[in-house]
């Protein structure tokens, strides 16, 4: 075989199906979020993030960074090794008390990513719960797909947020075989929210765990954000919750939380985190730092939903399309590879704006789009020249006179 024949040729396939994927080549400014600098073909321009993970703009912050600061000049940069070889540091040990508190559980761990902390644990329940059949949502993310696949244990996909077809499968099944029903609360391509009570209600039924994924909900929903599972009052139902520092922390890691015994059982077990040198302690300070000041302040995810229905109205009315979305994600429809990059090329050429465009895989083939994320710090000024800028794109590529089908379901968002 003629390996480097067959890499190429499969990235040339990619190529002409508009669905090679190019990183834009950003420079964070402290201070400014969401402006950075982009750099290009030798040159530098000044672009606004629309598209941006760090939903709450804390990864510039000013108590998050002051945090990292202290914590470097302290311990110094790294950890110095995995959990069990010297690499638990105090401000892990911190990190994870404030972590089970924020989420009402006896106890949490980091991991780290959130990616890692979804497969360990999946992975592990799945494969050292004797006869345990797992229950995954449809449109679950990756992370969840491939921990349970790599749990090996029996398992069914429920159609997407739909407690009565869950039940109809739960029911196959006696009471005392071992059961988990894993969902996500905010889906991040679509921007749906699941009935967290409801799914809680029949896995209750058949005595069922839950495991919860909060990554797009962390720090944006519920009085002290948490997640969706707090602002429904439904935390103490369900066994596992599963977060991020990457996205709303404004850092990165992930976590669990759940009761003291379970999270000592993933520790004891699971390889994902056994065998994984733990994070820098100056990340763990900066997000002990991020949880602690969001805690203490609804207001920003106050003005985080207004900015986000903002944008979605003054979209619409400019003829837009924006797939209805209940949360904080605002998903600009385009239907064709080819499109949504050349839509996004140009908002980044000719109009600084930078965001990126959704293919395949992440979404499925005809349901391309622009996944936009405004947050509060995104001004009025700033929002009024995306929507003209998007209108411009619309009518110089004609995606006014697109027609737009059904969008298929989305899987393993990223």
């Amino acid at each position: 075989m003629d390996y480097q024949h067959y890499f190429a040729k499969r990235i040339s396939d990619l190529k002409s199906e508009g669905r090679y994927r190019v990183f834009a080549d950003l420079e964070r400014q402290a201070g400014r979020f969401p402006v950075a600098l982009n750099h290009f073909d030798g040159g530098v321009r000044e672009v606004v993030v629309w598209c941006s993970n760090d939903y709450l703009g804390m990864g510039q912050h000013p108590e998050v960074m002051a945090a990292a600061h202290e914590a470097i000049e302290r311990t110094g940069a790294g950890a110095g090794g995995t959990r069990n070889i010297s690499g638990t540091n105090h401000t892990h040990v911190l990190l994870e008390q404030e972590l089970a508190s924020f989420n009402g559980k006896e106890a949490a761990l980091l991991f780290t990513s959130g990616y890692v902390a979804n497969q360990t644990t999946l992975s592990t329940l799945g494969s050292t719960i004797p006869n345990c059949v797992m229950f995954s949502d449809e449109l679950n993310h990756n992370s969840m797909i491939e921990g349970i696949r790599h749990g090996r244990s029996a398992k069914h996909v429920f159609r997407h947020n739909d407690p009565d077809h869950l039940d109809e499968l739960l029911s196959a099944y006696p009471t005392e075989t071992p059961k988990l029903v894993a969902f996500e609360s905010v889906y991040s391509m679509d921007g749906d929210i699941a009935p967290v009570s409801a799914l809680c209600d029949v896995a209750e039924k058949h005595n069922a765990m839950t495991f919860l994924d909060e990554v797009h909900a962390v720090g944006m929903y519920g009085a002290e954000g948490s997640g969706v599972a707090e602002r429904d009052g439904v935390r103490d139902r369900v066994t596992i919750i599963q977060g991020t520092l990457a996205k709303a922390i404004g850092v990165v890691g992930g976590y669990i939380a759940a009761s003291a015994s379970l999270v000592d059982y993933v520790r004891s077990f699971g390889p994902g985190f056994i065998f994984s040198s733990s994070m820098p302690p100056m990340v763990a300070a900066a997000a002990l730092a991020s949880v602690r000041w969001l805690r203490r302040h609804p207001e920003v995810r106050e003005r985080h939903q207004e900015r986000a229905a903002t944008l979605k109205r003054l979209l619409a009315e400019k003829g837009i399309p924006v797939l209805p979305s209940i949360s904080h994600i605002v998903p600009v429809m385009v239907g064709n590879a080819a499109l949504c990059k050349q839509a996004s090329d140009l908002l980044l050429t000719r109009h600084g704006i930078y965001v990126q465009p959704i293919n395949y895989p992440t979404v499925p083939v005809g349901s391309e789009r622009l996944r936009i994320t405004p947050t509060p710090l995104h001004d009025d000024a700033m929002m009024s020249h995306l929507v003209a800028s998007l209108s411009q794109v619309w009518d110089e590529l004609d995606l006014h006179k697109s027609h737009h089908p059904g969008v298929p379901r989305t899987a393993a968002a990223e």
